[in-house]
């Protein structure tokens, strides 16, 4: 690596004009693309202390040893330049969108003499119309074989059509009448390329002149007295309403847009993409990629939507560029994603947030599916046996430990403005959670605790009970003197869980919290137990003693896992945190009801399962519950109305309170 300082380029050298740039290491490959509207104002931000930067743009200025700009003329060309450059390029700084799976495509060869249609995966081929991409591909498949019907266009492959014009008969969907027959000449290539035509204008969406034409010629065969035709116009308008049936209308106006939605960590990005047409789902797609600086979801909006878009050519512009992109935030420079789409299209282009409606309900359909889609990921990547190995070794390398981590404890803090403290331990063994082992606590002194504190409470009650455990272990029989613990109780046959030692203890939060957690076990007198802490802001681990944290690469598979067991601790506290709540706010409610003793609270939380079911139930279904009455069941509704009324006009310093976020060590 290079001091950033070595190729800076010279004050007042860099042009103030809008521009592209371009960052190489010493082998002269490419590193990173950036555009900027003020090319000397963007420069002159990466030359800056590097203490002050982001460790992963840090990474990108001390690896690169030179950088080079081109100027433009307008912020659009910019943009266009840039695609271009990491197309070219590849840099791996970028953020680079993958699919999250390959996704099948409905296609129509509409560059042979007798188009066909099909299903396909992969990269789009010249000359060949797309529809989609879609989430199965059955799903195509049923619904191109319904509309085979409507429009009988070849749907074979080369050597069957071939074959059939060979011998003069056409096949199976020729006789059934799902196939116009051109291999032996039914009918000419003008008239199949109109059945084409028809076929790929349905498809788009226009849908109501196809559908309107057919209503009236079958009108027309009835009052002719053609009643054999106007039967089949009559299915053949009950298949593409069957087809239709199958894309649900989810925008009353009939609008087309394309609806993107984020879900994200540190780590990974991952999209979605629902394409809507005439007010129709008419595709989806999902991609994932590393995230490689600091940038927000603006940031990350913004590259999405230059890899989606810009590449586009000009004869597929009309159909994959709609008129409305809604995204989950707007990009840094709106209006000039605006003016190189509406180019692009040939149209006004719109980029907006939804904010009520049915737009602002789909969009949040596709956040839901973003984020199952982050999580499927996660789990994939996790399940697989080579990359956990990799992972644990990597985390051994780095931390210096003598062996790879086998089991690893992590432990979080969770409490609202310090009061409700409690804490969660999650297991980890062979890079797995193991959740029959996961520990939740409740911090005893509520009143002098913060969060180092709690951390050092926990960690001394947990390793306080790996001692006694060991005490209590009997030697294996015949094993003799310096045999260790025996791990499993003889009384019941099960391990002793609490008698497995971890090979990393991982706490949520920085230097404060690691010293506290290795305090409590230098007082216990463990001293073979490594201990480690993984700050949020800039995933750092940090060590006990140690000034400067250890920097997991970003692509490191082992700081991916120290993530998911850290994130999983958060979980598995804020969900304890909640439940406690909502058990406190029932019984506090309920405590003045007359014959509700502490049984009988806990009874009735059992049944509804949450104090907002509690509140829904109606008399008779309160009644219905274990061991409550009529009479004990209006009461407990007359304690629950009085408590909603009180809280009915809340204070400000209430409402304060009420809309504090639940605050979590770290």
């Amino acid at each position: 690596m290079s001091p950033a300082l070595s190729y800076r380029p010279k004050p007042g050298s860099i042009p103030t004009q809008p521009g592209v740039y371009r960052f190489r290491d010493r082998n002269h490959r490419v590193i990173y693309v950036g555009k900027a509207k003020n090319l000397r104002a963007r420069l002159s931000s990466y030359f800056a202390d590097i203490a002050t930067l982001h460790p992963r743009t840090a990474t990108m200025v001390t690896t690169a040893t030179s950088v080079e700009w081109t100027v433009v003329g307008t912020e659009v060309e910019a943009l266009q330049l840039e695609y271009s450059w990491i197309k070219e390029y590849d840099p791996r700084f970028n953020v680079k969108y993958r699919d999250d799976k390959s996704y099948p495509w409905l296609a129509v060869t509409v560059s042979e003499e007798f188009p066909r249609v099909m299903v396909g995966r992969g990269a789009k081929r010249k000359g060949t119309r797309y529809f989609g991409p879609y989430s199965h591909a059955w799903a195509i498949r049923e619904t191109v074989d319904i509309l085979l019907r409507v429009f009988p266009m070849r749907s074979c492959s080369n050597g069957v059509f071939k074959r059939s014009a060979q011998i003069g008969r056409p096949c199976l969907l020729g006789y059934i009448d799902k196939c116009a027959a051109p291999c032996v000449g039914n009918v000419s290539a003008e008239q199949h390329r109109e059945i084409v035509d028809d076929f790929c204008e349905f498809m788009a969406g226009r849908t109501r002149p196809f559908m309107k034409r057919i209503e009236a010629q079958m009108y027309a065969a009835s009052e002719e007295l053609d009643f054999e035709r106007a039967a089949r116009l009559r299915d053949d308008l009950g298949a593409m309403k069957k087809a239709l049936e199958k894309q649900a209308v989810v925008l009353g106006d009939g609008s087309d847009a394309d609806v993107i939605a984020l879900a994200e960590d540190p780590l990974e990005v991952a999209v979605q993409v629902f394409y809507v047409r005439g007010g129709r789902i008419r595709g989806q797609r999902g991609w994932v990629a590393d995230r490689t600086d600091e940038g927000d979801t603006s940031a990350l909006v913004e590259d999405f939507l230059l890899q989606l878009y810009a590449g586009v050519s000009a004869e597929d512009a009309r159909d994959a560029v709609p008129r409305e992109i809604l995204v989950p935030e707007l990009p840094p420079e709106v209006e000039t994603f605006e003016r190189l789409l509406s180019d692009l299209r040939g149209s006004r282009v719109e980029i907006r947030v939804p904010q009520r409606g049915d737009k602002r309900t789909l969009q949040e359909t596709v956040q839901r599916n973003a984020a199952e889609s982050l999580a499927l990921h996660k789990t994939k990547r996790a399940s697989d046996l080579t990359t956990r190995n990799r992972a644990l070794a990597e985390i051994a390398e780095a931390l210096e430990l003598d062996e790879a981590p086998l089991r690893i404890e992590c432990y979080d803090v969770s409490h609202i403005q310090g009061t409700e403290i409690v804490a969660s331990m999650v297991v980890f063994e062979d890079g797995l959670s193991r959740k029959g082992e996961y520990r939740r606590f409740v911090i005893r002194d509520q009143e002098g605790s913060d969060d180092v504190a709690a951390m050092h409470e926990v960690i001394t009650r947990r390793f306080r009970r790996l001692l006694d455990e060991q005490a209590r272990s009997e030697l294996r029989p015949g094993d003799g003197e310096g045999s260790g613990p025996m791990l499993v109780d003889p009384d019941t046959g099960r391990p002793r869980k609490f008698a497995y030692a971890p090979g990393l203890v991982v706490v949520d939060g920085g230097p404060p919290q690691v010293a506290a957690a290795q305090r409590a076990l230098d007082e216990l007198g463990i001293d073979d137990i490594p201990v480690c802490g993984l700050a949020k802001r800039l995933e750092e681990v940090w060590l006990p003693g140690q000034e400067d944290p250890v920097i997991l690469p970003r692509t490191s598979e082992g700081l991916y896992l120290l993530q998911r067991v850290r994130d999983e601790a958060h979980r598995f506290a804020i969900a304890h945190h909640r439940n406690r709540r909502s058990k406190s706010m029932v019984e506090s409610v309920l405590d003045g009801v007359p014959g509700l003793g502490e049984v009988r609270r806990k009874t009735l939380l059992r049944h509804f399962g949450s104090l907002r079911k509690l509140r829904a139930a109606s008399v008779e279904e309160i009644a219905a519950a274990p061991g409550i009455g009529p009479r004990t069941a209006e009461a407990i509704k007359q304690a629950l109305a009085g408590e909603d009324a009180a809280h009915a006009k809340p204070s400000s310093a209430t409402m304060g309170t009420m809309n504090q976020d639940v605050a979590a060590d770290g």
